[in-house]
């Protein structure tokens, strides 16, 4: 008796500009439909129909539902990392502008198909995680490159372990606040919510390290 592979077959990319022009369709009414009903509510023949394809157009690309959840979660990182990068990329100049960019970004990327975005990677087992981990690594990334012109200005005794820190947990806050009860909504919300954790990861790397005595 066979077992059933861990991984999905990876599904075929487009070679075409209307191909993936049609994929980026499917994706994207896949995303509104799962964002709406859920992952197990989502159906090919209701994404067919969202998406205005024959059903077997998605079956020539997707062998099943897993696959086309894959690449769905592979469209959601990349979306992901690329916003992050492009509101680093015209942050005011300085550290603060840095820590900025990177807590609104951050905080705005998860809030897009919010509730959406945990269940990918919480369900779809340790691809997704992988593939999770690596968008963690390359927004950990952006954040050094674009903080790496001002890291004079942080008064911690190891600047880049002070970065990771203050990295880590702007990630974590704003993962968190998409999968609480009661999440910041609303511009107005996330966006002071958002220049609270800048302020706070800021005044961390402003602020000397503690001072220890000998026998601690």
């Amino acid at each position: 008796m066979s077992e059933k592979p861990e991984h999905p077959v990876a599904y075929r990319e487009p070679r075409q500009a209307r191909s993936a022009a049609t994929l980026a369709r499917v994706l994207r009414a896949a995303e509104e439909i799962a964002s709406g009903s859920g992952l197990e509510e989502m159906t090919i023949a209701g994404v067919a129909e969202r998406a205005g394809v024959a059903v077997g157009t998605i079956y020539r690309r997707f062998e099943d539902k897993e696959q086309l959840i894959t690449a769905l979660t592979e469209r959601m990182l990349e979306r992901r990392e690329e916003y992050v990068a492009e509101r680093l990329r015209t942050a005011e100049p300085s550290l603060q502008g840095v820590m900025d960019a990177y807590a609104h970004a951050l905080l705005q990327s998860f809030a897009d198909s919010s509730s959406l975005f945990p269940e990918l990677l919480r369900t779809r087992g340790s691809r997704a995680l992988d593939r999770g981990a690596r968008t963690i690594t390359e927004l950990h990334r952006l954040l050094l490159e674009a903080a790496a012109p001002y890291t004079g200005q942080i008064r911690r005794s190891q600047p880049q372990q002070a970065l990771d820190t203050a990295a880590r947990a702007l990630l974590g806050a704003c993962f968190h606040n998409s999968v609480r009860p009661d999440p910041a909504t609303g511009d107005a919300a996330r966006r002071r919510y958002a220049d609270e954790l800048s302020d706070m990861a800021t005044a961390y790397l402003l602020t000397p390290d503690r001072r220890r005595s000998t026998g601690s």
